[in-house]
Parts: C-alpha cells; sequence; structure tokens
C-alpha cells in the first residue's frame, strides 16, 4: 500500500491521490499515509464496535450523527417525553424549507425569517396531533412518547412503502440507518388524501429504544393491509 501511495494511486476509496495534479512533498506523502492506515485499522475492528461511532454525519451517510442530534433544535427533552407526545424534528441541515411551521396551528415549530434555518420546537406547545409527520418532505419529523405504559412507548412515523402493515400486527422496528433493532406492535395507520401519499403509522415499542427506534422494516407483498 505504501509503494502505490508513493507512485500516487491506490484503489481504496477514503484516499485517492491520482487526481492530485501535482506530486505533493515526501512529508505530506506519509501524513496521508498514516491517515489510511488509521482508518485501515478502524475498518478492521469495525465489528465490535457500534456503526454509530463510524458516522460522520447526515451528509455523508444520509443518517444524523449523534453529535448533530444533540444540536439539533428540534430534539425534545426526555423530561418532555415523559409527559406525553411530542414532536422529534430531526432536521439538522440548512436547506430551504418551512412546510412544518405552517403546519403547526399551535406554535410549537418556528423557522424564522430566514427560511434555511433549522426548525425549532417549543416543546411546550406541543400537543402531538402529528399535522406535521406527514408534511416533512424530508420525512425527518416522528412524534414521540413515554407515557403510553411502563414498559412500552410510542412512535408516530411517516411511511410511504405498501404493503402498509395491519393494526395489531408485530413488525421489524429499524433505526434511522434501516438497521433492525426490536419488535413493535402497530397501533394505528392513517393515510388521509390529505396526507398525499404518506401515510403515518403509530407503533408501540419498549421503552428502551425510543431514542433509537424511527421507523419499521418494509413489509413482503404476501403480507398485504386487509
Amino acid at each position: 500500500v505504501r509503494q502505490r501511495l508513493q507512485r500516487g494511486w491506490m484503489c481504496c476509496g477514503l484516499v485517492c491521490l491520482a487526481c492530485a495534479g501535482e506530486r505533493q512533498s515526501n512529508s505530506n506523502w506519509m501524513q496521508w499515509i498514516s491517515v489510511w492506515e488509521v482508518h485501515h485499522a478502524m475498518d478492521k475492528n469495525k465489528q465490535d464496535l457500534h456503526k454509530e461511532y463510524f458516522n460522520p454525519g447526515v451528509a455523508f451517510t444520509g443518517v444524523p450523527s449523534q453529535d448533530e442530534l444533540a444540536h439539533c433544535p428540534g430534539v425534545p427533552t426526555e423530561m418532555r417525553m415523559q409527559h406525553g407526545r411530542v414532536a422529534c424534528i430531526e432536521c439538522v441541515q440548512q436547506i430551504p424549507c418551512n412546510p412544518c411551521e405552517g403546519l403547526c396551528k399551535f406554535g410549537a415549530i418556528t423557522i424564522g425569517e430566514e427560511i434555511t434555518n433549522l426548525p425549532k420546537l417549543h416543546e411546550d406547545n406541543c400537543v402531538g396531533c402529528g399535522l406535521c409527520v406527514a408534511g416533512c418532505p424530508g420525512l425527518a419529523i416522528t412524534i414521540l412518547g413515554r407515557s403510553y405504559s411502563e414498559r412500552e412507548a410510542t412512535i408516530d412515523f411517516p411511511f410511504e412503502y405498501l404493503p402498509l402493515p395491519a393494526v395489531g400486527a408485530w413488525v421489524d422496528a429499524v433505526n434511522r440507518a434501516g438497521e433492525v433493532v426490536c419488535k413493535g406492535r402497530i397501533l394505528r395507520v392513517l393515510k388521509p388524501e390529505s396526507y398525499q401519499g404518506t401515510a403515518v403509522i403509530c407503533m408501540a415499542i419498549p421503552q428502551e429504544y425510543l431514542n433509537e427506534v424511527r421507523s419499521m422494516k418494509r413489509l413482503p407483498k404476501q403480507d398485504r393491509r386487509e
């Protein structure tokens, strides 16, 4: 690998120096080699560690990192989730988008004059109605609640795949990366015309997975809703 790097090319997408244009100094080459070696060592041990630790953020993976979520103004506090259903807006990119602000009739979501501002959740104003869930073009909003029962919490999430699950069915609940986390029980499936093709599914899951689960695994065709 060192010999290939010193000739200015390698097969791995982590470090592509073939198009650098100019030959770098030997010290710079060695720095690139050291960086690649660190990434290579991390990759070898990746199976033993949680993938979240390797997530550089939504711009690279399509999945928000823990750091991005920690600084997201749309994420409710744990205390508010304990008190009942509340919106969780995991929008971490400053893009020109503001449908959620107009959909909320309770003043629980504000963006402000600059349309690229991140949505801010005013959790005390939120009643957990869920109107914002289907209206988010990025499918970034869910409704979370820890007050359903002692053992189970609920999550309402947007779902645009067919078939839809039946009420009472047990399904595979998945995290932000689409990985199965646990089993979930379908409580409600809403798909009125005003949702414009997006269904909103309410699912009960174990309390300990509420901060991780964000959707459900797609169903095979034979499990079509009756």
